[in-house]
């Protein structure tokens, strides 16, 4: 039974719902297609009412993913009926039907949301600077040549989150989808802060082009050995960038209890962008790794989607594959018998020097596994991240 969506976590879960009825493509007038319908309808009202910013329009992100994939107007003939219909949804003369927009999902790959979304009536709205944490982000420097005061912030505020947003060039409606967060999030912060990580991206071209192939076994093996160094840390981002892969370190925005995040510029280039919340060496590595299973297993091939991540938050399916991935790339599966053996500090100092690996991912594993967070507290390299990216944390 469809009920109406009162809660972010109500939102998240019609979302779901919407993917797997898509999948199945339930005809129209049966109770699945029924059903696809009306969640459409209550997603729709529900971002109307709870997202201040302008919504994607579907028409956009058509033509968007057609440029992208180099298709005419000839190629849309499928998905559309005729090539009077692809005119005239292209012009915006004629709205997408639920047929159009369950084939163009399936075929082009573009989120169901984004094609179910009215465009906003009022082309001239603009975003709400009460609804964003605009003191913050002028004290951390967020608006390049505003020097002026709170007060003056407040007063161009329009403006400024106008220029911000514009300089990200951010799907924002699309990144929504997968955000794995607790139900205290302040969304329109997450916002802010996912556009802020485009930006600081976009602002530091990689001279190497990644490529999908490029996220092999050999890529996460060498990259897990890299922890074993001192300043591992620093050591990953350069191997990610030499490989066309951003990390940018961004400390989280308040009511945003983030870890980190994944996404793709409009180029497609990767970013994998941390918070280093908690300043110790196994949470680091088991965030980058989360976040890189994100993009091998979830986002290739895609400039569309982002994941958004509070680990310490509950996950879908997609997000116990990425935990999963990251837990087998860090200490391989056949490994597992002989970590549960280890009863002491000197067993695991032991076994991170067999595996290549820095002792904290041992003790992290460990404290995970056996759901005690007090033991192996020496190992855990608590406030040796930090240090490595101070200037960029603390801005």
């Amino acid at each position: 039974m469809v009920k109406v969506i009162k809660t972010d976590d109500d939102y998240r879960k019609a979302l779901v719902e919407i993917d797997i009825l898509m999948a199945s493509d339930p005809a129209l007038g049966t109770p699945d297609g029924d059903t696809l319908e009306l969640l459409a309808f209550l997603v729709s009202k529900y971002e109307e009412d709870h997202f201040p910013f302008d919504k994607p329009d579907p028409v956009e992100a058509i033509k968007f993913r057609m440029d992208q994939m180099g298709l005419t107007k000839r190629d849309m003939i499928p998905y559309m009926g005729s090539r009077s219909k692809v005119s005239e949804v292209l012009s915006g003369k004629r709205p997408l039907t639920l047929k159009m927009i369950r084939a163009i999902h399936k075929h082009l790959g573009i989120p169901a949301e984004s094609l179910i979304e009215e465009p906003s009536h009022d082309p001239g709205s603009e975003l709400d600077p009460s609804k964003f944490p605009l003191a913050e982000m002028a004290k951390r420097r967020w608006f390049p040549g505003f020097h002026g005061t709170l007060k003056e912030a407040k007063a161009k505020g329009e403006t400024l989150l106008g220029i911000f947003f514009k300089e990200a060039q951010l799907q924002d409606a699309l990144c929504r989808q997968n955000v794995r967060i607790g139900s205290k999030m302040d969304r329109n912060a997450l916002l802010a802060w996912t556009a802020r990580v485009s930006i600081l991206a976009r602002q530091n071209p990689l001279p190497v082009k990644y490529r999908d192939e490029m996220a092999s076994k050999e890529f996460f093996h060498d990259l897990s050995k890299i922890s074993s160094f001192k300043e591992g840390p620093l050591l990953a981002k350069e191997f990610l960038n030499k490989r066309g892969i951003h990390m940018v370190i961004l400390r989280h925005l308040q009511k945003t209890h983030l870890d980190g995040a994944v996404m793709r510029l409009h180029d497609g280039t990767p970013v994998i962008a941390m918070t280093l919340r908690y300043d110790r060496i196994d949470n680091f590595w088991f965030t980058l790794f989360h976040e890189l299973a994100h993009l091998h297993l979830h986002l290739k091939h895609d400039t569309q989607d982002c994941f958004i991540d509070d680990l310490d938050a509950t996950g879908d399916r997609r997000e116990e594959l990425a935990d999963k991935f990251a837990r087998d790339a860090l200490i391989p599966q056949e490994k597992l018998k002989d970590l549960l053996k280890i009863n002491a500090p000197a067993d695991a100092l032991a076994f991170a020097n067999q595996l290549n690996v820095h002792p904290a991912i041992i003790a992290g594993r460990l404290r995970w596994e056996r759901k005690d967070y007090r033991i192996y507290n020496r190992l855990i390299g608590s406030g040796e991240v930090r240090k490595f990216f101070s200037e960029e944390f603390y801005h």
